[in-house]
């Protein structure tokens, strides 16, 4: 009976957790470049499928043999790292030419303070110093060129602001700099560090031959009719965990009072 009770609490842990995966992700339905993220569930070996030898497993008692019935149950389930979706979002047009859309897998290079990090955000403006910056975070991270410098306009030179496919800033005539794209081989290696931001925790990114496309924004990838089927999937899974709960322990309750009743 504890063994279904294990099982059933393993079941809330689970479900809560994919819960706020998906809550996560519907309160992002509408922010600009963001990528989904999902819940990835594993069964749990029993202890003896996931020690050593065959047949039999090491203990601090020694070796100590399989059970030919409970070894054939599983050990439950758990949660795995949650993984970042990466697929392409819907690209809208918005007619600002400081707004950049990627296409493909690369990556805008901005700086956090000593930090350089990453995204897909490209809602670009300029600061009291004429640098490019991320419209998110009030113009907190820099836009960074090919020598990971911010990028500088010359706000003396009259004309609007073009940004080319390949990236080249330019006013007027005047080359202002190149907006530069990475992207990573394994993009295990970047987690989400808040502010629609990445943090690369692997071999630095290569130079990405992704496009940009002025006057568009990259839209989210979440699917708001998706998520909300999901999130009540997952929320009926989690009560019907607690219902379980809730008959074992009557069950275990009438062991003890009536079964284990002498007469």
């Amino acid at each position: 009976m504890t063994y279904g009770l294990w099982l059933s609490t393993a079941g809330l842990q689970i479900n809560d957790y994919r819960q706020s995966i998906m809550a996560n992700n519907l309160a992002n339905a509408d922010t600009v470049g963001f990528k989904h993220d999902l819940a990835v569930i594993q069964e749990r070996a029993v202890e003896s499928r996931a020690g050593v030898g065959n047949n039999r497993f090491a203990t601090h008692e020694g070796w100590r043999y399989t059970h030919g019935v409970l070894d054939g149950l599983t050990g439950g389930a758990w949660v795995r790292p949650t993984v970042h979706t990466f697929e392409q979002g819907k690209l809208e047009h918005t007619d600002n030419p400081l707004d950049l859309a990627i296409e493909g897998d690369g990556f805008f290079a901005v700086r956090d303070g000593d930090q350089v990090k990453y995204t897909r955000d490209g809602r670009l403006t300029l600061n009291d110093a004429g640098e490019l910056v991320m419209v998110a975070g009030g113009g907190r991270f820099r836009v960074l060129d090919q020598n990971g410098e911010p990028i500088e306009v010359d706000t003396a030179i009259p004309g609007p602001i073009n940004i080319t496919a390949d990236g080249t800033v330019r006013r007027g005539d005047e080359v202002m700099g190149r907006v530069v794209l990475f992207e990573f081989a394994d993009r295990s290696s970047l987690s989400k560090s808040g502010q629609n931001l990445y943090t690369n925790h692997g071999d630095p990114g290569t130079t990405s031959n992704s496009t940009i496309k002025s006057g568009y924004v990259e839209r989210s990838t979440v699917n708001a009719i998706k998520g909300l089927a999901g999130m009540i999937t997952v929320s009926r899974a989690y009560q019907l965990n607690a219902n379980m709960i809730s008959l074992q322990d009557q069950t275990i309750g009438q062991a003890v009072t009536t079964v284990g009743r002498i007469g």
